[in-house]
């Protein structure tokens, strides 16, 4: 059984058989932002996850008009094919993809298996920085609520939505406070949202970092009560694991109701008087 939006996806094998297409801009989002001045994709440029998507001041990302001026300068036309990817499964890389889709920006997809799966084929890299003239596009959709959960919404539906948390089984009980390479002083709580499922972002991905089949992604999910049938608000601690798993439940599976939540723990673990549970 094929994916539910199989055109969300593009293999190693395509990517490079098109590498030369005018049409494409490949862009490298990683939560390790250094790794693309030591090798990265041919024709590739990045965008740092923090600097160049996140707002200057406020806890927020970019809106439609920076974002469309990011891919301007980034060499994207209004008939671009944007191809995301990047380290540790493409995490940041999803994050990126939700953010466009988000945002109103539909021409984007995720490389499958990302920069591991390239690396493991040995498919050529590059060291020099290309440069591409700035297009002046611009983003003509708007924002989709549908796609995104708020601190007020996530309040208000403790008692009838699924919640995935995304974390480590560690991150989910309580005993740590961020994942094993942060520090673990942090000025929230430890736990997580009440009734939570715990279904591990990673468990979604492959050795080689691709995506599980459809089948095995449904049995995954499913077996912890998430299905296309009931709102699900996937959440983390800033929102880039969890926009990993809203890929998967909305673009692989074709759920419909899924909202990632990127206040995630960091907001929520903060809040006053807010109920968690641990353990």
């Amino acid at each position: 059984m094929s994916y539910h939006n199989p055109d969300a996806l593009v293999s190693t094998d395509w990517l490079e058989a098109n590498l030369d297409n005018p049409t494409l801009r490949i862009i490298e989002v990683d939560e390790d932002v250094t790794a693309y001045g030591r090798r990265h994709i041919p024709g590739a440029v990045a965008w740092n996850w923090f600097e160049d998507l996140q707002h200057p001041v406020r806890r927020d990302y970019l809106d439609g008009q920076g974002l469309g001026t990011l891919l301007s300068r980034s060499g994207v036309g209004p008939d671009t094919t944007v191809i995301l990817y990047g380290g540790n499964n493409n995490w940041f890389a999803a994050y990126g993809y939700w953010l466009l889709r988000y945002r109103g920006f539909d021409n984007v997809k995720l490389l499958n298996g990302g920069r591991l799966k390239w690396n493991i084929e040995g498919r050529p890299m590059a060291t020099n920085v290309p440069s591409y003239e700035a297009t002046g596009v611009t983003i003509e959709g708007e924002d989709r609520p549908g796609l995104r959960a708020l601190r007020d919404e996530v309040l208000a539906r403790l008692d009838d939505a699924t919640y995935v948390d995304v974390r480590s089984p560690e991150e989910f009980t309580g005993e740590k406070l961020a994942p094993d390479h942060l520090p673990q002083e942090q000025p929230y709580v430890g736990g997580h949202v009440p009734g939570a499922r715990n279904i591990p972002w990673p468990k979604a991905a492959e050795e080689d970092g691709s995506f599980k089949s459809r089948e095995d992604l449904e049995a995954l999910y499913g077996g912890e009560g998430v299905g296309p049938d009931r709102d699900a608000i996937v959440y983390c601690r800033i929102g880039e694991r969890s926009a990993h798993t809203w890929f998967v439940l909305s673009q692989l599976l074709g759920y419909d109701r899924v909202k990632n939540y990127d206040g995630s723990w960091t907001e929520y673990g903060s809040l006053v008087d807010v109920p968690v549970e641990v353990g």
